[in-house]
């Protein structure tokens, strides 16, 4: 999916995400894939280029395993002069927080950048709690 690079992107990714999954994963593990994907699309909308034509290209992969869909999220943008990095932030600082929020719900998380741009992607491995939760 292509959404724009502008703060709508993330609602419009989240509301995709919300329909496509609402029927096949459990609520809960629904409720981290959408806080997800909302911080990976604000991050690239805040801090990263968007591709050619003012884009940002969001995917997600299920792959069935016998505990659980195994979920991929990816955001895709045009890069920034930094990489994507957890930091530090103060007790009052306004901003700062978002991908320890990704790295507290994925399983993994990671970058991969390639001449045209960057991709952001989060992994979530199928959890006890969030299959009984279904």
């Amino acid at each position: 999916m292509v959404v724009p690079h502008h703060p709508v992107g993330a609602r419009l990714a989240r509301h995709r995400l919300a329909n496509d999954l609402a029927d096949v994963v459990p609520p809960a593990l629904l409720a981290d894939l959408i806080a997800v994907l909302a911080e990976l699309v604000g991050n690239s909308v805040r801090h990263a280029r968007p591709l050619p034509g003012g884009v940002v290209r969001v995917a997600w992969r299920l792959r069935p395993s016998g505990e659980g869909p195994r979920i991929q999220l990816r955001v895709t943008d045009g890069g920034a002069s930094t990489g994507p990095r957890i930091r530090i932030a103060g007790q009052d600082a306004a901003d700062g927080r978002g991908l320890h929020i990704v790295a507290g719900l994925a399983t993994r998380w990671g970058v991969e950048r390639d001449g045209m741009g960057q991709r952001v992607w989060a992994e979530f491995d199928p959890s006890p709690r969030l299959v009984a939760a279904n």
